[in-house]
Parts: structure tokens; sequence; C-alpha cells
């Protein structure tokens, strides 16, 4: 029996139905539950501490953006190769690499004080981290054979590590500042790893070289290719899928919005990174409920109304936050009088 999950040499897979995640038995399927939290409270965890660190170091509103936006600039151009190098070689095998990379870039924040270099190390880094978390999504995928029961368990198990990861890096900033935030960053990195090493690898769609020896990897593949690129845009013509990019469009605007110009006003009103943590929290709770009772809103009501109707209800949610400052600014002001009493 050939050996699973080989990361030595990142050797191809050859071609085969994907076996579901039940016949994987229970201790794969525990440990990759386990990764669910940790993959996703990573992209989390980073994308929230990048508007606290820019605040500490007196940047302003539109910096804090870009530097927040930078996080899925290199993503957005590599993220069909990156695509293609995991069903090519493995999906656990390159999500350990991009996991890797956010460890070791991690402890690096602190040490850079000027805006051009930490836009720089965002860049590479939240590159990283994003395609760590589209990695273990994609092998929960596969691992389960488009079974939407375990990819609903997954996906209940992530929401888990994007509620806790606010709260904790709040709480971590408020106490021990970015060293004490960014070092977690790289023990969070090191949980997933242990995870993504216990979990199964799931076999590649690609087949073998006719000599029937997989194919190792060589440092030409990391040059994109071309043709990957054409085959995947022409799917835009596909109406499912140019409806897909425009709905992950929309939700992809508001949460850049909720990870940049909302940390700032929040910053503003006085509320600590606890605080900030807590209600970025809340807002992942809010999101599991409403995936819960998103599929039998759509079995109620047209489904492209109803993404509609979900989009201009959470544009004006975000409007009404400059409403309610006030409020949060006395509440902070009675908190921190009680606290110096």
């Amino acid at each position: 029996m050939r050996e699973r999950g080989k990361i030595g040499g990142m050797d191809s897979r050859p071609a085969a139905r994907l076996a579901p995640m039940h016949a994987t038995g229970p201790r794969p399927l525990a440990w990759l539950y386990v990764a669910a939290p940790f993959s996703m409270g990573y992209i989390d965890f980073f994308t929230f501490l990048i508007p606290l660190y820019g605040l500490s170091l007196g940047l302003d509103a539109s910096e804090i953006g870009i530097l927040v936006g930078a996080r899925s600039m290199l993503a957005l151009f590599l993220s069909i190769h990156i695509g293609v190098l995991m069903d090519r070689f493995g999906t656990r095998a390159g999500t350990l690499v991009f996991v890797w990379m956010g460890m070791l870039l991690a402890p690096l924040f602190p040490l850079v004080p000027t805006f051009w270099v930490l836009f720089l190390l965002q860049l590479v880094n939240g590159a990283a981290v994003s395609f760590a978390w589209s990695g273990a999504q994609t092998l929960s995928a596969q691992l389960a054979d488009g079974d939407p029961r375990y990819i609903g368990r997954f996906s209940f198990f992530a929401r888990l590590g994007s509620t806790s990861a606010p709260i904790v890096a709040g709480a971590l900033w408020d106490f021990g500042g970015a060293w004490a935030a960014y070092v977690l960053g790289s023990a969070w990195g090191a949980i997933l790893t242990t995870a993504l090493l216990r979990a199964p690898e799931a076999e590649s769609f690609m087949p073998q070289l006719p000599s029937g020896i997989s194919r190792r990897f060589r440092a030409r593949d990391i040059w994109p290719r071309k043709a990957d690129y054409v085959s995947s845009i022409n799917l835009i013509v596909l109406p499912a899928v140019a409806v897909s990019m425009a709905i992950i469009s929309m939700r992809n605007t508001t949460y850049s919005l909720q990870t940049s110009v909302y940390v700032v006003y929040l910053d503003q009103i006085g509320l600590v990174g606890t605080a900030i943590g807590t209600l970025f929290a809340a807002s992942e709770i809010a999101s599991g409920f409403g995936a819960l009772f998103a599929g039998r809103a759509m079995r109620i009501g047209d489904p492209q109304r109803t993404m509609l109707s979900g989009t201009l209800v959470s544009i004006l949610l975000i409007c009404c936050h400059t409403l309610v400052g006030g409020h949060l600014r006395v509440v902070t002001a009675v908190s921190n009088r009680a606290r110096l009493a």
C-alpha cells in the first residue's frame, strides 16, 4: 500500500476517484476537524492584527486600508497557479508549505517600523495565509467527495476559529503588545501543522507520467503557465461561475471594510483590542447563524433576491455604525473611569 501524504519531494499522485471522507476512519476525521478552526482562524488572526499594528505605528486610515488590501493582491494573481500546483503535487503538501511561510513571517512584523516594508511583508504573508486556508478548505472538499454532511461539519468547526482568533489576538495585544500577538500567530500555525500532518492526503486528479513514475517538483513549476490561466478564465462564460464570482466579490468588499475602516473607527472611539476582537467575533457568530438559515431562505424565495436583499441589509447596517458610535464612546468612557477609580 502506497504511503499517504508523502511530503518529501512533493510527488504528484496518480489519478483516482476520491474516497469519501468517512472511509478514512475516525482518527483522520478528528484531525481534519482540528485543522478547520486553526486554518480559518489563521487568516482571521493576521487580518485582525494588521490594522492594530498600523495604528500603533501612527499610520492613517488610507495606509491601513492599503495594508489590508495587500493581503489579497498577490493571492489574486497566483490563486489559479497555486490551485494547479496543489492538484498536481497534493493539496495537503501545498497547504503545509504556506502554513510554514506564515509561521516564519509572523515574528518579522514587530521588527518592521515603516509602511512600505510592512506593505511588502503583508503582501507575501497575506498570500501565504490565504492559500493555507483555501488549501485546507479544498482538502476537506476532496476528502468528503462532495458529501455536504462532512463539508458542513468542517465549516462549523472552521467558524470556531474565526470566532476565537480575534478575541485571543485582541487580548494578547492588550496585555503583551505586538510581539506576544504575532508570536502566537506562529504557535497557531504550529498547531495547524500538527493537525494537517495527522490528516490524510487527498489523491490528485493529475495522471502519472507515461513511464508510470510520479512527477517530482522542479524549480520551473514555480512559474505560472499561461494555459492554466486561459482555461480557468474561460469558465467565466458559465452563468453559475459568473454569479458565484459576483457574490464572492460583494462578500469580500464588506469584509475588507470590516477589517480596515471599521477597526480604525473603533480605535478612534476608544475601544481596546479585546473589545474590538469581541465585536469581530460577534459578527462571525452572526455569520454562522446566517449560514444555517440561508438554505431555508433560498427555498422560500428567489436565490438572487435573497443575495441582493442580504447585501443591501449588510450595507445599511455598516452605515449605521456611525450612529451608534456615540453610545459606544460613552460606555468606553464610563468603563475607563471605573478602571481608574
